[in-house]
């Protein structure tokens, strides 16, 4: 008799070669399954990190191979429970290995409503990467629904409710999601190893050893404080140098100011568009469906935004010239929300000489906690970092760890005024001799402003 689909191995284990874990290992047939959906194979045609490959020309990996990473993390995670804390070891706060798949699938498809340059076109298209997620994997016309609905009815359901955080049971949901979990800890590793930097790394090999179950969800013993601590330090390292670094940020701000004026141009010439940009029509119609989306990669836009360089509009051609020729908008930093005027005012000498400033000018706010403890009273909680001492107690992360402490709950990162290179670079100002005058003002605000650089 065959074995049900939810318990058939592959007969021999595929493996993916990985520069960050050497092998991944694929050994249900359902990962294997889903692997190989239309869905999941979309995700190698987006990138990671978005408009970061700007700024790190190694940062061209995927959002496929992160997928498969967290799946990796998380397959050795329940061998590890599985092996030296299950249910028939320790009891019931141990590992219950029937919870395997539903977490395997969870990690690995938890990325999979991702669309191009993600969050940018989130922000001017309103769509929700994490929604998009659910609805691709509980939705019946989608290929990873009908791989999940053969495990048995309502599988799709249960994958979903793992990624939206209500899964009854915390340790498949804290393996996924948490401050220190396996989406975390591979793209930390992933982005410093792609972007040429250091300060990502933090030893993986002996989190790993000292991570345990409870009945609360994930815990660490006591004795890998500093792993743990490593960790907390590269998260913090990589968003301050990485994740917002400024030309990144700048290019971000072009993408951001394209997509928009193409959103307005389309009101003004939509056959332009059923022409040259079909399969974003409905996007700027607000009306996609789930098939939409999913025909959209980096690749559709890119493709799009080389036929905007020819067209009438100037604004249109000149957006897809900087973004596509690497031209990002430079910054200065501000700190003060007194020097908010100070912005306004840079904005007018920017109009002052010819440029619109919706857009070719931003303000651009990036900030992040390297780690939280928990906060009941606050809108988005976090679930913090338990340690398990020798005695079977816990105690949170912060309290044990001087080095956390300091940084606990304090944000990082800053406010940044964006504007066009032109107005600070002599050598790219044609029209000097007409508004000399003005490009003084312009630089003077940011040395004399108590603006950097």
């Amino acid at each position: 008799m065959n074995q049900p689909y939810k318990q058939q191995m592959l007969p021999i284990e595929k493996v993916f070669r990985d520069p960050v874990h050497n092998y991944i290992h694929v050994q249900h047939r359902v990962i294997a399954d889903l692997i190989n959906t239309k869905e999941f194979q979309r995700l190698r045609r987006i990138k990671q990190l978005g408009t970061t490959s700007f700024t790190f020309h190694g940062a061209e990996h995927s959002r496929f191979a992160h997928s498969l990473g967290v799946y990796e993390i998380t397959r050795r995670i329940c061998d590890i429970f599985q092996r030296n804390y299950s249910i028939e070891k320790i009891g019931q706060k141990g590992w219950n290995d029937q919870e395997r798949l539903v977490t395997l699938c969870a990690a690995l498809l938890h990325d999979v409503g991702h669309g191009p340059y993600s969050h940018t076109f989130e922000h001017i298209f309103k769509t929700n990467h994490e929604q998009l997620t659910v609805q691709i994997i509980c939705s019946p016309e989608t290929e990873i629904y009908q791989v999940l609905n053969q495990v048995e009815h309502g599988f799709p359901e249960k994958v979903a409710s793992v990624i939206q955080k209500t899964y009854p049971n915390p340790q498949v949901v804290q393996m996924i999601s948490s401050q220190i979990d396996a989406d975390r800890m591979d793209y930390l590793l992933r982005d410093a190893y792609f972007t040429g930097t250091e300060y990502g790394t933090f030893d993986l090999t002996r989190i790993l050893r000292v991570i345990r179950p409870y009945d609360g969800g994930i815990t660490f013993a006591i004795n890998g404080m500093h792993a743990v601590e490593d960790y907390i330090v590269s998260r913090y390292q990589m968003y301050a140098q990485v994740y917002f670094h400024p030309t990144s940020r700048g290019m971000e701000v072009l993408l951001e100011h394209l997509l928009k004026r193409a959103k307005e141009y389309y009101q003004l010439n939509k056959e332009l568009f059923f022409c040259k940009a079909p399969l974003l029509v409905p996007f700027f119609e607000e009306s996609f469906t789930i098939s939409d989306y999913l025909r959209l990669d980096d690749g559709v836009l890119n493709t799009y935004f080389n036929h905007w360089l020819d067209e009438p509009d100037a604004l249109l051609t000149d957006l897809a010239s900087r973004f596509l020729n690497r031209k990002p908008l430079k910054s200065c930093r501000f700190q003060d929300p007194t020097q908010r005027p100070l912005v306004a005012s840079m904005q007018q000498l920017v109009e002052k000489v010819g440029y619109n400033p919706t857009y070719y000018t931003a303000t651009h706010s990036s900030f992040d906690l390297p780690y939280d403890f928990y906060r009941p009273e606050s809108n988005k909680q976090r679930t913090q970092i338990e340690l398990q001492q020798n005695d079977g107690t816990f105690v949170e992360l912060s309290q044990a760890s001087q080095l956390v402490k300091a940084i606990a709950g304090q944000g990082q990162g800053d406010h940044r005024f964006y504007f066009p290179k032109e107005m600070v670079d002599l050598s790219m100002q044609a029209n000097y001799d007409l508004f000399g005058a003005t490009y003084n003002e312009f630089k003077a605000h940011i040395h004399n402003g108590a603006l950097t650089e």
